[in-house]
């Protein structure tokens, strides 16, 4: 299948990697509003084609499918316009900035016979299928720990009077939005949707929040979010449940998974070694979908976009954390 991209930064050419080693994507055409740097891009990975009009790349006969990766606030508007001219769209997380947008996109896209997808890397990985189908060794479940804590070298630029992206309101940014959907997904994935959620965040000056605790709660349990640009944990990601533990190196790849039994107090390592390039798996499965009209699988993940985007469209609500996209 033919793709463009939308944007420049690390993770378009992260997912341009994982496409071709994918062998299920071909690179014919990237965007950027700088015509200087989409032609860059285009001639680092052999694409044919460049485009700084959005539009025309949208029209385009030779593209089939777009990734999307600008920054969160653009999503929405640049998605409808390729899902309009018969586009299937990859949109890079958080996919929009709230779930009136992600509506009206499904409707688009069911209108123009095309798919939408929200790029989540860590819901497609062998070991995140490897948890699910195991999770019952847990035994009834008690307490979850999910925590996605890492320093962003941008918080740095924030201090010093800048506003990037990821920290701005105009932008749609903000740490739950950007980091806390890996733990987020996760627990939706695996425990469903919660009856509620509570949001605790550091709300910087910028009006977003630079890290926060989100609190799921499930019947018999809750489960604890931890998510955070300003500051760094080492801690585990952890499931506990009244046969045994689950502790996860991380969110996002789910790297390596252990299960503890609390009876015999024996271990054993569940997980697969994983590819390097792990977006590889995303870039496969949403393209067998697309390829085979997979419609069920479809369902699931359309689902999960909206379970997640209602959660963070409470959890900022509850703290008044507005875009300028909604204002």
């Amino acid at each position: 299948m033919k793709f463009g991209t939308v944007g420049t930064g690390w993770i378009t050419e992260s997912f341009i990697e994982a496409a071709r080693l994918s062998k299920q994507l071909q690179l014919v055409g990237v965007y950027s509003r700088a015509a200087d740097k989409a032609k860059e891009l285009a001639n680092t990975y052999n694409a044919p084609y460049y485009f700084s009009d959005l539009e025309e790349m949208a029209k385009s006969e030779e593209i089939q499918a777009v990734y999307i990766a600008s920054p969160n606030s653009l999503h929405f508007q640049q998605a409808i316009t390729f899902l309009k001219n018969n586009k299937h769209v990859i949109c890079e997380k958080p996919i929009f900035s709230n779930p009136g947008e992600l509506e009206e996109a499904y409707r688009t896209a069911e209108e123009n016979g095309v798919y939408l997808f929200e790029a989540i890397r860590n819901i497609h990985t062998p070991n995140f299928q490897i948890l699910k189908e195991n999770l019952y060794k847990a035994g009834k479940l008690r307490s979850t720990i999910l925590p996605y804590v890492q320093y962003s070298s941008r918080y740095d630029l924030f201090l010093q009077g800048e506003e990037p992206n990821i920290f701005s309101a105009a932008y749609s940014g903000g740490a739950l939005v950007d980091l806390g959907v890996y733990p987020l997904y996760l627990a939706v994935g695996l425990f469903g949707e919660p009856k509620k959620v509570t949001y605790f965040p550091v709300i910087l000056r910028s009006g977003v929040d630079g890290g926060g605790t989100l609190v799921l709660e499930y019947d018999g349990f809750v489960c604890t979010i931890l998510c955070s640009k300003v500051s760094h944990s080492v801690i585990p990601c952890e499931i506990h449940g009244e046969k045994g533990t689950f502790v996860l190196e991380d969110a996002a790849p789910i790297s390596e998974i252990k299960f503890f039994d609390s009876h015999t107090k024996e271990s054993e390592i569940l997980s697969v070694e994983q590819e390097v390039q792990n977006m590889i798996y995303e870039c496969k499965n949403i393209a067998r979908i697309i390829e085979t009209n997979n419609e069920i699988e479809y369902e699931e993940l359309k689902n999960w976009s909206h379970i997640v985007l209602r959660i963070t469209e409470e959890a900022r609500k509850q703290n008044k954390i507005v875009f300028d996209v909604e204002k």
